[in-house]
């Protein structure tokens, strides 16, 4: 099995943002470009690829993704991601960083968090959580090798499936998010289906991760096939001529029967993560589609 992470996936494709761009932008009149689009949703962003800046400055870094048409975000845990960096946030409390999130025109309904913090401080991250605003806890990843088996992976399902209860019993939705791996094969058998079969539809919804187009499987399908069980999605495009990602729109994603599939998935949020510099250029596209 061949699995590839999402840190493997964006590369290098995280380049700096010049500083033009960054004190140049004027926000979008939002509303406006929505009036006749097919996006009935706030266009998102997930905070990794901007982690460096995020990390030195939390509300400047979050006003300039505003300013680039940004309306919400996905956080990364600071206790979770502490090793990647993320442990200078911890510093702030839910309270403090819910106002400087909402100070900067964003809402954050949603946060990846590690398997080890879900499983051993559940209860303070829930409270976490709801201080924030967020109505979404994304698992990033189970952790497991190439080396795991079916087992391995059912095992890690059911565990996540408990954790659901608590969260679910707290008033928010439990997720999962899947890296390429997940669309990696054992015994013939495609490991995206065992955790589909293995969650409960109502305890653990998926956030799906467009980039895995790369690897020739679209969103769409899956929101067709299993109706009602995704709660967010995580957008890329990608050029098979170029070998790499490239901004929303530019790509091979058929980003119109994406969004006329997202209702019958179920999704709820839509966050762009790509390199810095499709941010904009992505942007610009969704609010024009």
């Amino acid at each position: 099995m061949n699995k590839i992470s999402r840190r493997e996936f964006l590369g290098k494709s995280a380049i700096r943002l010049g500083s033009a761009l960054i004190v140049s932008q004027i926000p979008l009149d939002l509303k406006a470009a929505k009036k006749a689009g097919l996006l009935k949703m706030p266009v998102g962003f997930q905070v990794w690829t901007v982690r460096q800046q995020l990390i030195k400055d939390f509300p400047g870094t979050l006003k300039m993704m505003a300013g680039l048409g940004y309306e919400s975000m996905e956080m990364c845990s600071p206790p979770g991601y502490e090793s990647s960096g993320f442990g200078p946030l911890m510093k702030l409390t839910a309270k403090e960083m819910k106002k400087i999130i909402n100070d900067a025109g964003l809402i954050c309904p949603s946060s990846h968090y590690g398997f080890g913090e879900l499983k051993q401080n559940l209860e303070e991250r829930i409270a976490f959580a709801k201080e924030v605003g967020q109505t979404q806890m994304v698992l990033s990843s189970f952790g497991l090798s190439d080396k795991s088996t079916i087992s391995d992976w059912q095992k890690a399902a059911d565990e996540l499936n408990k954790i659901g209860v608590k969260v679910k019993d707290a008033g928010l939705q439990m997720g999962y998010h899947n890296h390429h791996g997940e669309f990696g094969t054992i015994d013939g058998t495609l490991i995206y289906d065992v955790l589909m079969k293995q969650f409960d539809p109502d305890l653990v919804k998926m956030q799906f991760q467009v980039a895995v187009i790369s690897i020739g499987y679209k969103a769409s399908t899956y929101f067709t096939k299993y109706p009602g069980r995704f709660v967010s999605a995580h957008l890329a495009d990608w050029s098979p001529v170029k070998k790499s990602e490239v901004p929303i729109g530019q790509g091979i994603v058929d980003w119109k029967e994406f969004f006329a599939t997202l209702d019958t998935g179920g999704v709820k949020n839509i966050f762009v993560e790509m390199g810095q510099d499709t941010f904009k250029p992505s942007a610009d596209y969704l609010h024009n589609l």
